[in-house]
């Protein structure tokens, strides 16, 4: 069976990501908590269980020999006018969505090589285009895009294919706290829902090996 580890997987996109992928996957399932990983992970057919706080100093990846799939869907989010935003602010984003993913991705390039596995990035519509008061999570995302289109030029002659999908916004608890803290009215119907990127996750992985979704951005078929 192949393995695929899944950071964030104890909600929101991370978790539909890896429920999905368990239908034909080992699943490394990652969170902070331990009492929600062991819970998600023993309610998955195949799965083994990581806690990492991937803001943290530093962090292990779990030991793997081969590894078919890592997607990295752990983020936080963070938005607020330039002049509102503190150094600490900037740096406690940018820990989690960018430099958690190259770290860890680092960690985990000798398994991928061995199975010519592939790396899928969660990013965001704010990491194509950014607007008033998101500068924050806008420029972490547009370091991601970066970091994974750098990533991809360098794995090509190693077999690891790298692609990044740019959802739109998603009917998340994280949206949630989004719209609550920007005092707007929340309509489900407005945004994607979870599994719409588990499905774009699963078109990237299932893409026969000698082709790559380099990048793949997917929006509400309904806007205001």
């Amino acid at each position: 069976m192949k393995t695929a580890l899944v950071t964030g997987s104890t909600r929101g996109i991370g978790l539909v990501v890896a429920r999905d992928l368990a239908r034909d996957h080992h699943v490394v399932v990652h969170g902070r908590s331990e009492e929600a990983v062991r819970a998600i992970a023993a309610s998955l057919p195949s799965a083994t269980a990581w806690v990492a706080d991937l803001g943290a100093a530093s962090f292990e990846a779990p030991a793997l020999d081969s590894l078919d799939v890592v997607v990295h869907a752990a983020g936080v989010i963070g938005g607020a006018e330039v002049e509102r935003t503190t150094l600490d602010d900037w740096r406690r984003v940018f820990e989690v969505n960018v430099f958690a993913v190259a770290e860890l991705t680092r960690q985990l390039l000798p398994a991928l090589r061995a199975a010519e596995g592939t790396v899928v990035t969660i990013n965001s519509g704010s990491g194509l285009t950014a607007g008033p008061g998101g500068s924050t999570y806008a420029a972490s995302k547009f370091a991601l895009r970066a970091l994974t289109d750098s990533l991809r030029e360098e794995e090509r002659p190693n077999g690891v294919r790298v692609s990044s999908v740019h959802p739109g916004r998603v009917d998340t608890d994280m949206q949630h706290e989004l719209v609550e803290r920007e005092g707007g009215e929340y309509d489900a119907a407005l945004y994607l829902e979870p599994q719409s990127v588990a499905d774009a996750v699963r078109l990237v992985v299932d893409l026969p090996h000698g082709a790559t979704v380099e990048s793949l951005s997917l929006r509400p078929t309904r806007r205001r």
